[in-house]
């Protein structure tokens, strides 16, 4: 057994988040790596008219944890889910369950976050800011906390170009703003938000780092880390390569180009896209949980979770491998043929816009509407921008982070650590992970067999016939509109047509002499 796996021996944790992404991962990896942890807190609540209970044990049949399932068929009896609310006052924790963790939690793992780009001031404030700061106060009053892990995001500064593994000082003093909008009308905060945020793009990344300054300045004595992932994909290795749940980050970008949605994407192809796979995330994470826990830093140690200093992988790389791996392994019922331009220059990008994704929308859209269907593929597309646009920033533009921290936690870890938590990027094959990727948006986002391939391909190659005789009919329809009015034209015409004759005549008169 590793160091690492061998310090959760015995250990209780408490992870916020479990029921999203990377939090389910986490909660995954520590049941199977660290099969003597002794409980596994998670804070849930109902949601989507499901109770709490009803979308744990959803999270826990879920293929994720088929590996645990098979080595430990009674895991689930280690898990023990408390409902919390995290924009509550003491978040909403009921006294029963309060005393539970005072007395038995060891270690903190806070994944819970709101990761949209365009939440409201108030409620991005709530979710990352102030319920960070109560689960603070709440670990304060813990016999035996040994680790506090806090999860950021490396952009939670992007506002900077260089990035150390420190925490900054905002801008606007946290515990100001939290006062400010308790009492502030809905309509002001989204007046001021421009002003507020400043140079940061949207409320996510500035929530984000001001719950870095808040787990700065209230943790006191406990032992507390800072870890900043970049852009999450899908997994690398573990549990299994490729699995992803979600359409959010590059996974609904992969899924639009796949189907042959997306054509176009304004993004700079010598930017480094900094993909970061979850179980790298995680892995790290747990390591930085058993590093604060022994070592005790005398202050908050942030790891950088990042690609783009070791192993760089550019916009342009995407692209290519994403509608390769697509056009390998095809998606079902795909609206056109995976192809995409991908452009830093806006009006070319507008120009792609209104050519490949507005006027097939609107010519789909009529045809639902002579049919008797609902038109919904503009629908479609103008989600699909909306989305891309909060991208924009991001796919832009490149930052450096600096990593001695993450080295540094590298260099303590055993070979058997190194193995079974490993989070060395420099070993990642970008163009079998993109592979794996795109093959697990099929699998496990849009639950699609891969006995279906053939069929899949076989839509694929009627959708490049449709292709050709469009264009076909379309150079026709041209140049009979040209040839009218000019008689040079009529005249390259006729010889075309003449010379394609006798070139089809010439292939009959073989066939028949071969016969």
């Amino acid at each position: 057994m590793s160091s690492v796996a061998a310090y959760y021996a015995g250990k209780t944790v408490l992870v916020t988040g479990a029921t999203g992404f990377m939090g389910k991962v986490l909660v995954e990896k520590l049941l199977r790596a660290c099969p003597d942890v002794e409980a596994i807190f998670i804070f849930a609540r109902p949601k989507a008219g499901q109770s709490m209970e009803e979308r744990v044990a959803d999270m826990l049949s879920c293929k994720l944890f088929d590996r645990v399932r098979e080595a430990h068929p009674d895991f689930e009896e280690k898990i023990i889910p408390i409902r919390a609310e995290l924009t509550h006052p003491n978040l909403a924790i009921s006294s029963e369950d309060t005393q539970q963790l005072l007395a038995r939690v060891n270690i903190i793992f806070h994944c819970a976050a709101t990761i949209r780009f365009d939440e409201p001031l108030k409620h991005a404030v709530e979710l990352n800011v102030t319920a960070t700061q109560q689960l603070l106060f709440l670990a304060h009053r813990m016999q035996n906390l040994k680790a506090f892990i806090h999860i950021s995001t490396a952009y939670a500064n992007c506002n900077r170009r260089h990035i150390d593994e420190v925490v900054y000082p905002p801008s606007v003093e946290p515990k100001k703003l939290m006062e400010s909008i308790d009492w502030m009308d809905e309509s002001i905060i989204r007046e001021i938000t421009p002003k507020v945020i400043g140079e940061w793009p949207n409320t996510y990344t500035y929530t984000k780092a001001l719950a870095e300054f808040v787990v700065q300045q209230e943790s006191g004595t406990i032992p507390v880390a800072i870890v900043r992932p970049s852009i999450v994909g899908a997994s690398w290795q573990e549990p299994f390569a490729g699995w992803i749940d979600n359409f959010n980050g590059p996974s609904g970008i992969f899924i639009a180009a796949g189907k042959g949605i997306l054509r176009t994407m304004k993004a700079s192809n010598n930017a480094v896209a900094d993909l970061i796979p979850v179980d790298v995330v995680v892995n790290l994470t747990l390591a930085a949980g058993w590093h604060t826990a022994v070592h005790r830093p005398k202050t908050a140690l942030v790891y950088n979770c990042t690609t783009g200093g070791v192993n760089p992988f550019y916009w342009g790389e995407i692209e290519y491998h994403v509608i390769s791996s697509f056009k390998r392994n095809p998606l079902e019922q795909a609206f056109r043929r995976p192809k995409a331009n991908i452009t830093s220059n806006y009006l070319l990008n507008q120009y792609w816009i209104a050519v490949s994704h507005k006027a097939p929308a609107l010519l789909y859209d009529c045809c639902l509407w002579l049919t008797g269907r609902k038109p919904r593929m503009m629908k479609i597309f103008n989600r699909l921008h909306k989305s891309m646009m909060l991208l924009e920033y991001f796919s832009s533009q490149s930052w450096e982070w600096s990593s001695d921290n993450v080295n540094m936690l590298m260099g303590t870890l055993t070979p058997e650590d190194k193995k079974a938590f490993n989070f060395d990027v420099r070993q990642l094959n970008w163009a079998e992970y993109i592979e794996n990727y795109c093959i697990g948006t099929k699998k496990y986002v849009l639950n699609e067999d891969m006995s279906g391939l053939p069929a899949a391909r076989q839509h694929l190659k009627k959708l490049g016939n449709i292709r050709c005789a469009f264009n076909v009919v379309l150079v026709v329809f041209i140049w009979r509109i040209f040839i009218a009015r000019s008689q040079m034209a009529r005249n390259i015409w006729y010889f075309v047509v003449s010379l394609c004759y006798k070139f089809l005549s010439y292939f009959r008169v073989s066939s028949t002499l071969r016969h």
